[in-house]
């Protein structure tokens, strides 16, 4: 790994953007009595990321190194390690494995970039070139499948449970992918099946984030099948915010560039609500997106323009919200700790990072 990519670890980046968030977000906050728990998240943090400079640099063939830790190193909001964090801590959070589990779900969530980036031919990653811009797509590829086997290696290191886990989650998130590539075939309904989509390629990992967490921290069991359907919920819905963030959010706000999925064809949902849109109001958007990928750089504008808003996007923050309710109700049952309040504080965020200029205003 080069001195830059070194230096990104060092830094650190966002490895605690969520925690920052949570100490000065909406909603719910920790207090002075749950230092303890905070110290312990950061400390776990910590410790992921060592591990992840450790896993991605320790390569006989310094370019193989670069090319594989090239994501990993441009820093992001460590978000499934941190879901394994704050679901351990409703048993004993420093149980052997939990460290291990926290970092084979984040190699995954890495590995699915760089094939992401692939599929849409992405520039841009964290701010940075995408490896596929950089390397190539021959190259992006072998470096994601290389960090797939890597997690599948530490997850034997863990035990056969994280093996197990760590297989179906490889399967769902690769054949998420493989099913978005291909699309709805005929007769199947386009909404129905961006749904079955995201299960696999997004929500699987975040809600076996949280119950491997917990099944290593030696949790009740009744705790473990909340936090996974509370990891269903918050899946969901965090999808759906990083499809409407990519019509709605510049580049310097999200790290890529704005509209990507737009421009490669991809079928978010707001995308399918414009399609299905045929009201008066909808007609020029619906013919710009339903035509497939929007490349012509004067359209694309202009389909960006609209989206800010259009009632596709009313429609689908309607859909995450109501996601959010279902990831707030499966709290319900958890004992009220410092890893619940930040757990409630996480829908908060979600909702927030989507919310519109206007919507600002209004709130102030």
């Amino acid at each position: 790994m080069t001195s830059d990519t070194m230096s990104a670890f060092r830094r650190r980046l966002d490895t605690h953007a969520i925690l920052r968030q949570l100490r000065g977000g909406r909603g719910p906050r920790f207090g002075s009595a749950d230092r303890s728990t905070e110290k312990r998240l950061r400390a776990g943090l910590e410790a992921v990321e060592e591990e992840l400079r450790l896993v991605v640099s320790h390569q006989g063939d310094p370019r193989i190194a670069e090319l594989t830790g090239h994501v990993a190193g441009a820093g992001g909001k460590r978000l499934r390690p941190l879901l394994v964090l704050l679901a351990a801590e409703f048993g004993q959070s420093g149980r052997k494995g939990v460290l291990g589990v926290a970092v084979v779900m984040e190699l995954i969530h890495i590995a699915s970039l760089y094939h992401d980036d692939v599929m849409d031919a992405a520039a841009t990653r964290r701010g940075v070139s995408s490896a596929n811009a950089r390397w190539g797509n021959r190259q992006a590829v072998r470096g994601g499948d290389w960090l797939l086997a890597r997690a599948a290696q530490l997850a034997a290191d863990v035990g056969a449970d994280a093996v197990q886990h760590h297989s179906r989650v490889a399967v769902r998130l690769v054949e998420g992918q493989m099913r978005e590539l291909v699309g709805p075939g005929p007769g199947e309904n386009p909404v129905d099946y961006y749904f079955e989509v995201i299960a696999g390629k997004t929500v699987e990992l975040l809600a076996t984030s949280l119950s491997l967490g917990a099944f290593y921290a030696n949790a009740p069991a009744g705790h473990e099948a909340a936090l996974r359907e509370y990891g269903m919920g918050l899946g969901v819905a965090f999808q759906i915010a990083d499809d409407l963030m990519d019509l709605l959010s510049p580049a310097e706000t999200t790290g890529k560039e704005q509209g990507i999925d737009l421009r490669a064809g991809v079928l978010s949902l707001p995308v399918l609500l414009a399609r299905a849109d045929r009201s008066a109001e909808g007609a020029e958007l619906r013919a710009l997106v339903e035509a497939g990928p929007v490349t012509d750089p004067r359209a694309h504008r202009r389909a960006l323009e609209l989206f800010r808003c259009s009632s596709a996007v009313d429609r689908a923050s309607t859909l995450m919200e109501a996601h959010v309710s279902r990831a707030r109700a499966a709290l319900a049952s958890l004992p009220r700790t410092p890893a619940r309040k930040a757990l409630d504080v996480l829908c908060d965020i979600v909702l927030d990072q989507t919310r519109r200029p206007d919507q600002e205003r209004r709130d102030t």
